[in-house]
């Protein structure tokens, strides 16, 4: 059975309804799918887990839910109808008659109703709001419902002209998160913060016993560590990666035994109450970096700093990325993996984008219900402000337009690497190292705070944890 929050009071998700209600306008109304239940294979299906943005204004988990929101700031909930056998099968059911008293809406009936009620619901709203290109066959739906508004217009009955994207009005609230939404997410990174211990003094105390240790032997200490505190899942499918495999971005086989003398990286987060946590860190296998290892790992280290650093209200969201790409780049120069004779200065090499060899994705995404959560990262007041460049390495036309502005409850991950496979040129003690650093930042009134600091960053500290 789906989880439903029943620790956060209804009256937090009643006034989100309240706020994106305000927003739609006179004789509007928005329409709000939850996730569709998804077959694995024949009779299986995946572990169910609600849409974001229907969870956002309703804290309801079950699956074949709908909410309708009235500019006036009415609600009505469709959710599955009591049923003793199917309740059976598959767990207790709210049900309409308790949802309004549970959940804070209007009105509820069955979702067996949806397609009689929600046309007569649509009558006389001049704008229909809905979530764009989101769910799978939602706008021909809504045509459906409107073309059946239509048909009455004999009797009087208007249908809107109007269709919006809900996204427009959800993403911006989501974008700043609320004292209740920091809390759930400080909790997150806490759990993931203890799992990534786990896993690292795991892989070191199986090492020393002389053990066969494998990529999944520390994603099930993940999950153990996730679960064990209440997690409902893993915000996202963990990457755990030893030796070699840190080198591909988004590696997935999880089987690959882990040697004595390698690093291990993990990227791994639970989500809690549907809320996600995202960290990395890379460690050595055995407890103890070598000399080339560490000379990485302190350069990355340096440019997450730097990032940290930039990562204050006020500031742009390019300026942490900027700021990381600034101090790895010159530390490849530092380590021989630049040569200025061929990449020119730092300046050229950024420009041109010779970083790229080594590090080739950005430092930041957002993060809250989402594990890459919604919200534009353009400045909304500066969406009009429109440059063109040529890009040095492809040659295309690049229109850019300045970044979002950073504020205080913004949630972001600050998350530089580095990525040295095999290659002519590239010093051979570097050679097969992925090191990648991850933490989730809030930004606050005068910097950020980093929530994910449960689990240590600096090289001697991860020694130290893993003798424990």
């Amino acid at each position: 059975m789906p989880f439903m929050n029943q620790q956060t009071p209804h009256s937090i998700y009643a006034a989100r309804r309240a706020r994106a209600a305000a927003q739609l306008g006179a004789n509007a109304v928005a329409i709000v799918p939850t996730a569709p239940e998804r077959a694995r294979n024949r009779d299986s299906d995946f572990l169910y887990r609600h849409d974001s943005y229907f969870y956002y204004l309703t804290g309801f988990s079950e699956p074949h839910a709908w909410l309708v929101l009235f500019g006036n700031g009415r609600s009505v909930l469709f959710c599955q109808p009591k049923d003793l056998e199917r309740e059976i099968w598959d767990g207790i059911r709210l049900g309409p008659e308790a949802a309004p008293a549970a959940l804070g809406v209007d009105e509820a009936y069955s979702v067996t109703e949806l397609e009689t009620r929600l046309p007569r619901l649509l009558e006389n709203q001049a704008t229909v709001w809905y979530p764009f290109a989101t769910h799978e066959g939602l706008a021909a739906r809504v045509e459906g419902w409107l073309a059946s508004v239509r048909s009455r217009a004999r009797m009087g009955v208007r249908c809107a002209q109007v269709q919006r994207d809900l996204c427009a009005v959800l993403d911006e609230m989501r974008l700043i998160k609320d004292a209740h939404e920091l809390a759930l997410m400080r909790r997150a990174a806490q759990i993931s913060a203890a799992a990534h211990v786990r896993a690292m003094q795991t892989s070191a105390r199986m090492l020393r016993a002389g053990q066969d240790v494998r990529e999944y032997h520390l994603d099930a200490e993940l999950l153990h560590e996730f679960r064990r505190h209440g997690s409902q899942y893993p915000a996202y499918s963990s990457i755990v990666a030893a030796g070699a495999n840190a080198c591909v971005l988004h590696y997935r086989a999880d089987n690959a035994p882990i040697r004595d003398g390698e690093l291990v990286l993990i990227d791994a987060g639970c989500e809690l109450d549907g809320y996600a946590s995202d960290i990395t860190r890379t460690f050595p296998a055995n407890g103890r970096f070598t000399g080339p290892q560490r000379e990485l790992y302190q350069l990355v280290l340096e440019s997450q700093k730097a990032a940290i650093a930039a990562t204050r209200p006020g500031a742009r969201f390019n300026e942490p990325h900027e700021a990381a790409v600034r101090v790895l780049t010159q530390g490849m120069f530092d380590l021989g993996l630049l040569e200025p004779g061929q990449h020119g200065t730092l300046d050229d090499a950024i420009e041109h984008r010779h970083y790229f060899a080594y590090y080739m994705h950005r430092t930041s995404h957002w993060i809250g219900m989402d594990v890459h959560d919604c919200g534009s990262y353009i400045e909304p007041s500066e969406a009009d402000r429109v440059t063109e460049r040529r890009d040095p390495k492809t040659g295309d036309i690049v229109i850019e337009r300045p970044s979002r502005i950073l504020r205080e409850g913004m949630v972001l991950t600050i998350e530089p690497g580095l990525y040295v496979r095999p290659s002519e040129g590239v010093p051979e003690a570097f050679w097969n190292i992925g090191i990648r650093i991850e933490d989730d930042a809030v930004v606050t009134a005068d910097g950020c705070e980093l929530i994910s600091r449960g689990v240590p960053v600096e090289p001697d500290e991860i020694e130290a944890v893993m003798r424990g």
